[in-house]
């Protein structure tokens, strides 16, 4: 079970929609999959010379939340196209008092605590069941390439909560408690089924606020996240476009892409 349209994209972006603005020439690209509509139809466009292919992960207009983002469809809907690495920015509040809103993580671990969602394509019967490892859930070559490319905390732990709630003082505490870095909505289960596809993921987590059991006030507001994350966007559109002319060609190899060598989906992996 693999998708497979052809190469029109060999590096995919998901992020928020500020990220339309970033492809020239962009074209709608309407893409079936297995697990429904992916939350848009991808665009493809050029970024420095490269086929790009960006989905804005909670939709055009943000009508979807942490939990309803449908991440099978999306990753799917990229690999169709032929993408094989794929950026993944996120908003994130920080656990650690030195991890100040405005800093770019690019963490190296990752911690789901989600539940409810679909957390892989490969479903069981009547099909094999397909066990993969994400035991390092991030793809090597994709971080050494964001860690060269710009001022970025080189790595950390997110924990990925339900939402779309944030965490209380407890939570945010025993978070910290644990050695933990930043906590976020979305990294899970996009990186897990990026791995089933055979699709190097890389995550960029933005940080917005401290947790609310870091620092005193108030907590954490929907409003003070999507401000911080605002200010930030043209510099993580920097820093991704330096990433996209960096990344390794589409035919470089990867330990990503023999994330299926030994299962039953190996045979109709595509390399």
């Amino acid at each position: 079970m693999t998708p497979r349209l052809g190469r029109m994209a060999d590096i995919g972006v998901i992020g928020g929609s500020g990220f339309y603005s970033f492809l020239q020439d962009a074209r709608p690209m309407q893409v079936d999959t297995p697990f429904g509509p992916p939350s848009e139809p991808p665009v493809v466009g050029r970024v420095g010379g490269r086929e790009v292919a960006f989905l804005p992960r909670h939709g055009a207009d943000h009508r979807f939340p942490p939990h309803r983002v449908n991440y099978r469809a999306n990753l799917w809907a990229l690999r169709s196209l032929g993408v094989r690495q794929v950026l993944g920015p996120c908003a994130v509040g920080s656990l650690r008092p030195e991890l100040t809103p405005g800093l770019f993580v690019v963490p190296d671990q990752l911690v789901d605590r989600t539940w409810g969602r679909d957390h892989t394509v490969y479903d069981g019967y009547p099909a094999p069941v397909v066990h993969t490892s994400p035991a390092d859930p991030y793809c090597p070559a994709g971080r050494a390439t964001v860690i060269a490319a710009g001022n970025v905390v080189p790595d950390g732990t997110m924990v990925v909560i339900n939402g779309p709630r944030f965490s209380t003082r407890a939570e945010s505490r025993w978070h910290a408690a644990q050695g933990w870095s930043v906590v976020g909505m979305t990294g899970a289960p996009e990186a897990a089924i990026a791995r089933e596809l055979g699709v190097c993921y890389t995550s960029i987590a933005v940080v917005t606020d401290h947790d609310a059991g870091v620092a005193t006030g108030e907590g954490v507001t929907q409003a003070e996240v999507f401000e911080v994350f605002g200010r930030s966007i043209e510099r993580l559109k920097s820093l991704v476009r330096d990433v996209i002319a960096a990344l390794p060609g589409p035919d470089a190899d990867c330990s990503c892409r023999h994330a299926l060598d030994g299962t039953a989906a190996a045979p109709e992996a595509v390399r």
